[in-house]
């Protein structure tokens, strides 16, 4: 197995990566060192990237002794980690193997997964989680995409939220979803909501000035008109194939705090189209505003989690006017009005597939009977993350994140799981618990 793996990929001080023979790539489960089953290895996905990791070493297998060992320097020089950022729609099995040195900044917010180079490939320890194709680089042609963005800003001439999507999320982020609003496709984000009442750790758009680490992309500033709202909503929902409106993205705070402007906006919506899916990404903090959005004509809901434990998604959220009984409550609602239900799941490899955390998700979904389970890598510097949440090293027990997916579909043979927002053609009557 040793001869299959692929060589370690380290960078030098300028960026530059290279693959360093006859070291292997290693794979972290929480702090635990791991050789990748080829089982779990698969080329790099186009469209992914790959990043330096300063003043970390890299950590690789030597075939030749059967041990571990840290890479300082390659003939004099020093080098650094290196590391992957899969493309959406794939999830991390392993993350990158490093050391860090002494009183090291975090890393920026993204997901740090194990890389590795062999015959003329990259590879990385991960898995495709869904094979929908909505944000798949190919699917995006940039000039076009750049043509067709200033186009829609004039067919919404005047409307602040059709503007934000153009100048903010597709011109300055290149963000996939709001590609896809311009390319008048599949879902179409509807950022609302400047204000949060979480302060989540790894909040990619807003983080306070004290904070060591910058948030990456800036959070929308005002709260559109219902009228703003509802016109790009219906304008998509009549024209796209497989539509889906989203509520609550990473540009901007919690929508349930918009909840009236939302309800309105639902309802004026709902006048004119019942095509497609009107969604909200939510931390599921105010089950009552939860419950006056599926009277106005909410389709379906997906709450956030990085942990169903409650103290460790407490230690993460830090939420500042709800808890965790809330969120449990406002999946309920969502079942007891017949809506499709998913959490958004943080993956970190060596908890999520820990016994604690298993156990704890068992009972989420057996009380809360959801549809679905969306993957997310989870954004935020490894070794950052576990000093944050106090994780108890030497680690709780974990099964490999492979058999945590086949765990899930045995004890939950109804749970969908994926990376998307499912449209109506996704949610399948088999998908609803009995």
């Amino acid at each position: 197995m040793e001869q299959e793996l692929p060589f370690l990929v380290v960078s030098d001080a300028n960026g530059n990566v290279f693959e360093l023979p006859p070291y292997r790539m290693t794979g972290m489960s929480m702090n635990t060192l791991v050789l990748p089953p080829p089982s779990s290895l698969i080329e790099l996905p186009y469209g992914s990237n790959i990043f330096m990791l300063p003043l970390r070493h890299a950590i690789g297998y030597d075939p030749r002794t059967g041990q571990y060992k840290e890479i300082t320097e390659y003939k004099g020089n020093p080098v650094f980690g290196a590391s992957a950022f899969m493309a959406p729609a794939y999830m991390q099995l392993l993350r990158s193997a490093y050391t860090s040195c002494r009183d090291v900044s975090p890393l920026p917010l993204y997901s740090y997964t194990a890389l590795g180079w062999l015959n003329g490939k990259f590879y990385v320890c991960g898995i495709r989680i869904d094979d929908d194709r909505r944000q798949d680089l190919e699917n995006f042609d940039l000039d076009h995409i750049g043509e067709q963005a200033q186009d829609m800003k004039q067919r919404f001439k005047g409307n602040r939220l059709a503007a934000h999507l153009v100048d903010h999320c597709v011109c300055r982020y290149g963000c996939p979803a709001a590609r896809n609003f311009v390319l008048e496709r599949w879902e179409c984000p509807l950022p609302t909501s400047p204000a949060c009442n979480a302060a989540c750790i790894g909040c990619i758009s807003k983080q306070p000035v004290s904070s060591s680490i910058k948030a990456s992309q800036d959070r929308i500033l005002f709260i559109p008109e219902v009228d703003e709202i509802a016109e790009i909503a219906i304008f998509h929902l009549e024209n796209a194939p497989g539509p889906v409106v989203s509520f609550g993205q990473g540009c901007e705070g919690e929508p349930l705090l918009a909840g009236d402007t939302i309800e309105l906006a639902i309802r004026k919506i709902r006048e004119h189209t019942s095509r497609g899916i009107i969604n909200l990404n939510t931390n599921g903090s105010k089950p009552d505003v939860v419950r006056r959005l599926c009277k106005a004509g909410l389709d379906s809901i997906r709450v956030s989690l990085n942990s169903a434990q409650v103290d460790f998604y407490h230690r993460y959220y830090r939420p500042r006017d709800y808890s965790f009984k809330e969120i449990i409550k406002t999946l309920h609602i969502i079942r007891e009005y017949g809506k499709w239900s998913s959490i958004n799941y943080f993956i970190f490899p060596g908890f999520t597939d820990s016994e604690g955390e298993m156990d704890a998700l068992f009972s989420l979904i057996k009380d809360t009977r959801i549809n679905m389970i969306q993957t997310r890598n989870l954004n935020i510097d490894p070794a950052w993350y576990i000093e944050k949440m106090e994780f108890k090293i030497p680690q709780e027990k974990s099964i490999g994140l492979i058999n945590w997916l086949l765990w899930v579909k045995k004890e939950f043979p109804w749970i969908k799981t994926g990376y998307f927002n499912p449209s109506k053609q996704g949610m399948k009557k088999e998908h609803f618990p009995v």
